[in-house]
């Protein structure tokens, strides 16, 4: 009787051992930056974009003793593409109202799709060899 209690017991554990090594450690995305790393200034009467600094956003999170992966500054390549795309880089501080969509216009233009009423693309050439 105490054996196979002693049995179930080790059986029930590795079981859970097994399930728990199966399972990817949970990443903590609080590290994460926000658009604010991306500093907007007033230059030459330009509003200019400035991408953030790499290094300042590296945040070490706490990781296990196994998990050797490297860990990157997650968001910099993206902000940084932002700041360099931005066509007014003040809508980053004070973005404009959204005046919202008129119905008229996606209506007229899903009527002419299902009437076939569509404006052929024009024809184009290239010199190109």
């Amino acid at each position: 009787m105490l054996l196979a209690k002693t049995t179930k017991l080790l059986l029930l554990a590795s079981l859970g051992l097994s399930l728990a090594a199966c399972s990817f450690p949970k990443r903590d995305y609080s590290m994460l930056p926000n658009a604010d790393v991306i500093k907007v200034q007033l230059k030459d009467g330009r509003w200019v974009a400035i991408p953030p600094e790499c290094n300042s956003m590296f945040n070490e999170p706490a990781r296990t003793i196994y998990d050797s992966r490297p860990q990157v500054p997650y968001g910099c390549a993206t902000y940084t593409n932002l700041a360099n795309s931005v066509a007014n880089p003040r809508d980053l501080v004070e973005p404009a109202a959204y005046g919202g969509q008129h119905a008229d216009t996606a209506d007229s233009a899903v009527t002419r799709y299902r009437e076939g009423q569509i404006t052929p693309l024009k024809e184009t050439t290239t010199t190109s060899q």
